[in-house]
């Protein structure tokens, strides 16, 4: 199953944009009607340390010499449906069919990406609606266990 942007799947990395980083996206149990929002990452970036063949070849260059390279690999963005424990429980039983995946916004960098993400939990409240959704955390500092009881129409009208 591909994840579907503005209505069309996306099954290759080529298809976004040149200078997307990451995306937002929701991805729903259709049997239970329960969501998830999230984030992913389009390509994973780490140093490696140069090896000596590598080493050897800078032999001669003037200037200090790099002693890592970066190695850029395509994320798993293809097959993944999210961190959410029960989730992973599901697509391990064979059950990714029952889930539907759909990017809401695409993000040209880290710092964007985490914003997006945290509009969106925010904008359709997932720590409140825990029967609609999977999340139970934001930014693992905000948890729905720590929300319970409390209503925010209770202190709006403490205000006025």
């Amino acid at each position: 199953m591909s994840w579907i942007y503005k209505t069309s799947p996306l099954k290759d990395i080529s298809q976004f944009p040149d200078n997307t980083y990451g995306f937002v996206y929701i991805v729903t149990h259709k049997p239970s009607g329960k969501s998830y929002i999230g984030k992913k990452i389009l390509n994973f970036t780490r140093k490696v340390k140069l090896g000596k063949k590598e080493l050897a070849a800078l032999q001669g260059t003037v200037g200090r010499k790099p002693k890592y390279k970066t190695v850029v690999k395509e994320s798993d963005w293809k097959t993944y449906y999210g961190s959410q424990p029960q989730i992973k429980h599901l697509i391990k039983e064979g059950k990714s069919e029952e889930f539907e995946r759909t990017i809401l916004q695409l993000c040209p960098d880290k710092k964007s990406l985490t914003y997006y993400e945290l509009k969106y939990q925010m904008i359709y409240e997932v720590l409140e609606k825990p029967d609609k959704f999977f999340n139970d955390n934001i930014l693992g500092k905000f948890f729905t266990k720590d929300l319970t009881g409390i209503k925010f129409k209770d202190h709006l009208e403490d205000i006025k």
